[in-house]
């Protein structure tokens, strides 16, 4: 019998529904590796294929040399499959732990285990203390710290600015305000940064490019007979955490808060925030190296390895993180999600990428897994992803890395743009082809201009000032007799090595720096500038300061007032890029025009107004940018003369343009203040349409 079924009629509870945007910044990116907070505890969750047993130790104190508790994993109930999963209750964020891993010792056969080795776990959160040495001399690393990730980011959100409209400046987080001339109250730390957000904003740069600030050593290379600073960082020993030593205080896992308080600010004044990555190696070393983390735990899964145990070596550094295993390629993955969603990063500039295209043998492989699922992870849609593309076994793959979504260190348009204000011959071709986006190495494969990330200095090499006053390194200070660091710059002095007081020297050597600046600035493409360029810092001719931690790798910042013409030079012409669309175009120049009679988005020119023989070896160079293709009405012509000959040369300009209204806005050869015209009101071009350019110098007028 069928009985008839009457609805029970109840009032509606509703739970209002939180923006979108809202619930974006609460979620924190759920990580399944690591010490994770939950139940009155915590579970910690560690790989190992070939452990044979595991057990976490728990310590009170930063200084510590022995734990408090030691817990052992159950074989059976403990593990699943090859993951390591043991809940500890009572134990709370703060909390310091290593793990310590039973195995077969075996490195014929990949195997490195030490059962009284302790081991950083590879999610770690946080590091905190000091490297410590046991009785029997085993190098014990820093503690990891449990987090919570909890965080108030007041609304803060990824700024989403498209990699066309960005300008990036690389900087290193410590020298940035290290040194006494910063008068910040925390010199060299995350703090230092937000304290200097200031003078970015009035610079003008979009992003900072910050080198590395994942967990590195920094007493030295371990598998290294140099006992040196490791101050560049390019080192990882815990890719999940910020570097304790950039944090103010000694709270263990401070630093996560205080980077976190460091990315709001920046982020608050508009600068995004773009991390140098080093997934290619890590501080182990090769098989002198200590055992500090995933040698412990799973060496040949972790690292690439030859027939016999030992090393591959395609990073330079002793090791080669085995990015395209399963395994590390998952743990990748899970680091850069990590980054972007409890650290709101915008984007990653990838060390020595080419690695990421090398499979389990150190092939390189076209399509490789690690570089598709980057470009292709859902999450990382926003993210900006810029390769290093080339690695220290010989791979260049500028122009030709994996994925069309990847933008990429132009390493052509570095040494094009040297060489032609150096004077080589034959570089007019070269220079036009890198000022309008480097079509010839990125159009076929279906990028754009601003995939290619235009840099004539870097972190690696000669900053500016030392470009145009040096022809040989000098780096002794090193340690290494001279012998590392590159020793083809296309570098000048222009008549002395280094410091001098002779005026023209010193007059032509300024003038240099404003013209590649200028070249940087007014290129078609991303422009990435070093911290210090824009006030002429000088490393003494040191072209490889990695291990540099004092004077000649810090910010000065009494340059800021003794090099003030750099820096309003340098301030004007990015102002004007930012204001330009005609300079930083999404698609490349055709040399066409719009219509019959129009102008063309772009033409070149020789010095005497016709046509360019580009075979000849003419040092000087006229372009042209139309506004065709440029639907924006703040689009206006733009006419670049480049002259990087000896002599003066006298300019005509082209019949075609000839009847616009020029008026100047950089003349390098001119002296401040009228080196450039921020509101572009310099002069108009003479009568005649001729000018005459001194040697080795830029002039730029917009109509």
């Amino acid at each position: 019998m069928l009985t008839q079924w009457t609805p029970t009629l109840t009032t509606p509870s509703f739970t209002p529904v939180m923006p979108a945007a809202q619930r974006f910044m609460q979620f924190r990116y759920p990580l399944p590796y690591g010490a994770l907070l939950q139940d009155g505890g915590v579970q910690f969750v560690v790989y190992s294929r070939s452990a044979t047993a595991m057990r976490v130790l728990l310590y009170k104190r930063v200084t510590d040399r022995e734990p408090y508790r030691v817990v052992e994993f159950n074989r059976t109930t403990d593990r699943w499959g090859d993951i390591w999963s043991l809940h500890v209750p009572d134990v709370e964020a703060g909390a310091l732990y290593h793990y310590q891993a039973d195995g077969p010792y075996a490195p014929e056969r990949g195997h490195r285990f030490n059962p009284n080795a302790r081991l950083i776990d590879p999610y770690a959160r946080a590091l905190a203390g000091q490297f410590q040495t046991s009785e029997d001399g085993i190098i014990r690393p820093p503690k990891c710290v449990v987090v919570d990730e909890t965080f108030d980011w007041q609304g803060d959100r990824h700024l989403r600015r498209p990699l066309s409209e960005s300008v990036i400046y690389e900087m290193h987080v410590r020298g940035f305000t290290r040194g006494p001339s910063s008068e910040v109250e925390h010199p060299g730390t995350y703090q230092g940064v937000i304290e200097k957000i200031p003078y970015l904003q009035s610079l003008g740069v979009t992003a900072v490019e910050l080198m590395p600030i994942h967990e590195f050593p920094t007493n030295g290379v371990f598998g290294s007979k140099l006992d040196r600073p490791n101050y560049w960082g390019y080192d990882s020993l815990a890719f999940f955490s910020p570097h304790r030593g950039y944090q103010h205080g000694n709270e263990p896992g401070g630093q996560v808060r205080q980077f976190k308080e460091m990315v709001r600010a920046l982020h608050a004044a508009g600068i995004e925030v773009i991390l140098d990555v080093v997934f290619n190696h890590t501080a182990e070393g090769n098989h002198l190296g200590p055992t500090l983390s995933f040698k412990g735990l799973e060496n040949r899964v972790y690292y690439m390895l030859n027939g016999d145990g030992t090393y591959k070596n395609y990073s330079g550094c002793g090791n080669t993180v085995n990015g395209n295993h399963p395994i590390c390629r998952e743990m990748i993955f899970h680091c850069l999600r990590h980054w972007v969603y409890n650290y709101h990063i915008d984007g990653f500039r990838f060390d020595l990428a080419s690695i990421l295209s090398r499979n389990r043998n150190g092939e390189l492989v076209p399509n490789p897994p690690m570089v598709e699922l980057i470009a292709e992870d859902p999450m990382l849609a926003d993210t900006k992803i810029i390769a290093e593309a080339w690695d220290a076994a010989g791979a260049f793959q500028v122009g030709n890395f994996a994925d069309k979504r990847w933008a990429e260190w132009n390493g052509h348009y570095r040494d094009d743009i040297r060489r032609f204000w150096r004077g080589d011959q034959g570089m007019i071709g070269p220079m036009a082809t890198r000022l309008s986006g480097s079509s010839d190495l990125y159009q076929s494969s279906g990028r754009h201009p601003y995939h290619s990330i235009n840099f004539i200095t870097s972190h690696d090499g000669y900053p500016l000032n030392d470009l145009v006053s040096y022809e040989h390194k000098h780096n002794q200070a090193n340690g290494e007799d001279n012998r590392d660091g590159e020793n083809n710059n296309n570098s000048a002095n222009y008549g002395v090595e280094g410091p001098t007081r002779r005026k023209h020297i010193v007059e032509l050597r300024r003038r240099q720096a404003k013209n590649m600046m200028a070249s940087l600035l007014l290129s078609e493409g991303t422009p990435m500038i070093v911290a210090g360029d824009e006030v002429l810092r000088t490393q003494r001719g040191n072209n490889n300061a990695y291990c540099q931690d004092n004077a000649t790798s810090w910010f000065d910042w009494n340059l800021v007032e003794k090099n003030s013409e750099m820096l309003r030079f340098t301030q004007a012409i990015i102002d004007f890029r930012k204001a330009q669309p005609n300079v930083r175009r999404p698609s490349f120049l055709t040399g066409q025009a719009a219509s019959e009679g129009q102008i063309p988005d772009v033409s070149w020119y020789g010095p005497e107004g016709q046509g360019v023989n580009w075979s000849s070896q003419q040092k000087s160079l006229v372009c042209v940018l139309g506004t065709a293709g440029l639907d924006d009405p703040s689009a206006r012509y733009i006419m670049l003369m480049l002259h990087a000959g000896g002599d003066s040369q006298d300019f005509t300009i082209p019949a075609a343009v000839r009847r616009l209204p020029w008026r100047l806005f950089v003349d390098t050869a001119a002296e401040a203040p009228n080196d450039v015209y921020p509101g572009v009101n310099g002069p108009a071009v003479p009568a005649g349409g001729r000018v005459k350019l001194v040697h080795h110098s830029v002039r730029c007028y917009v109509a």
